[in-house]
């Protein structure tokens, strides 16, 4: 390759432009491109060489792939686009190599968040308990207009992104985050939410939520994402709507708030518990719920038999048993900085692991967090359950993630085709590449 400036033919030109993949990963880096700038004395063609950079090295302290941290002096070769091309060894990589101070890992998946929820932030206090802070997001969602609803979701959209955040599973009641989605740098996974406690009104709810469901489908070309239909938790929906979903969700991805309050199980077991005063509260006659001396888990998944990809959310009092029950029919979606907020309790993670559950990670949303940050979020797990390994952890936080939103062959590990985003880790803090 000539240097820049240089002028050659047409035909040295043609012979001067770097070959395919396959020649050494030292010479993938540039390629040249003609300018016509004007004639010599003789008449004849001149073409200014200037490069174009085709890939990039990347050379961090250390690199994780989606699954497994690497030993040091290996390099990450990426298109422009941030195409992953290579991992390779350190002395093979050539000049021009880019050096990274930290930890290089694919970006986070954030299963599970509420952006329409941003302008909560900061408004309802920590440690409410869930039956009050349920109590509060229904009776304060109209307290900021939409401008400042709007203002809000995009100052979340821009700290996900920033963090290093590439795809979120998002809970979605309305169409206000719909604006924000258009053209976005994120991919989204928009879950519509249906909730209805009284099996009389199931079919009026299945189809108000249909009608926001088709209008993000009916302008997925301007959303960088799916949609799918959901329930919302066990304590929000009857056993008529569970049956509505069950048949409009076959084959589909879908999530559902999972005993994040003790409350929830007291429930189910034996129609007690904080539950009771919440629905006289807001009018909800539930005189027709027969509880089922099950625990919530295991009152609502049998619901779902028409082979859904289910996300179970929180999980803040799932037990052995409700482990076994689920027969590895779930992904177990962790926030556990939400549920530090809300209850001031953990979800049993050790438990999980010691069961090989699959587990994934959110960060849910300002109503329930400080940040929508996942590096926070792996923080909170490492400071409190430090004989887990980080790199399992960045496996939840990427390829699981990735898979339990069906997006892993885009997102989630450094693998040849790929196109994961990249985050750079140092002392606790993360931002994208």
């Amino acid at each position: 390759m000539k240097p820049a400036g240089v002028t050659l033919s047409p035909e040295s030109f043609r012979d001067a432009v770097i070959s395919p993949y396959g020649a050494p990963i030292s010479s993938l880096l540039v390629r040249s491109s003609g300018l016509t700038s004007g004639s010599d004395p003789h008449g004849r063609q001149i073409y200014i060489i200037q490069p174009i950079i085709l890939y990039r090295k990347y050379k961090p302290t250390a690199i994780f792939t989606g699954t497994a941290l690497l030993p040091e002096n290996r390099v990450l070769v990426c298109k422009n686009d941030g195409t992953v091309e290579a991992i390779i060894n350190e002395p093979e990589a050539g000049d021009d190599v880019e050096l990274l101070d930290g930890l290089l890992s694919p970006g986070f998946i954030n299963a599970h968040c509420h952006i329409e929820l941003s302008h909560f932030k900061g408004i309802i206090p920590e440690h409410t308990g869930l039956v009050n802070f349920v109590g509060q997001v229904m009776t304060r969602r109209e307290e900021k207009n939409a401008e400042e609803k709007l203002a809000a979701m995009q100052a979340a959209q821009q700290e996900l992104w920033e963090s290093g955040t590439v795809a979120v599973g998002d809970i979605c009641n309305t169409t206000d985050s719909f604006i924000i989605k258009q053209n976005s740098p994120l991919y989204w996974h928009n879950f519509i939410e249906v909730t209805g406690f009284v099996d009389a009104a199931a079919q009026k709810r299945l189809i108000d939520a249909e009608q926001i469901l088709k209008q993000f489908l009916q302008t997925s070309s301007m959303v960088n994402g799916q949609a799918s239909m959901v329930p919302h938790a066990p304590y929000s929906v009857s056993k008529a709507l569970f049956q509505l979903l069950n048949d409009r969700t076959a084959n589909q991805i879908i999530t559902i708030h999972n005993q994040e309050s003790t409350a929830e199980d007291e429930l189910y077991k034996t129609k007690s518990g904080d539950f009771l005063a919440f629905y006289k509260n807001f009018g909800i006659d539930i005189s027709s719920f027969e509880p089922t001396a099950k625990s919530g888990l295991q009152s609502w998944l049998p619901y779902f038999n028409n082979h859904q990809k289910i996300i179970s959310v929180h999980n803040s009092f799932t037990s052995q048993a409700d482990i076994d029950f689920a027969q590895n029919k779930l992904s177990f979606c962790l926030c556990p900085n939400a549920n530090l907020y809300i209850e001031n309790v953990l979800p049993p993670v050790e438990l999980l692991v010691q069961n090989d559950c699959n587990i994934i990670l959110g960060t849910d949303s300002y109503a329930s967090n400080h940040q929508l940050n996942m590096m926070a979020e792996i923080d909170t797990i490492q400071k409190n359950f430090p004989l887990i390994p980080l790199a399992t952890i960045l496996q939840w936080a990427t390829l699981n993630g990735a898979k339990a939103l069906g997006i892993e062959k885009d997102f989630g590990s450094f693998e040849k085709g790929k196109r994961p985003g990249l985050v750079l880790i140092k002392d606790g803090q993360a931002k994208k590449v």
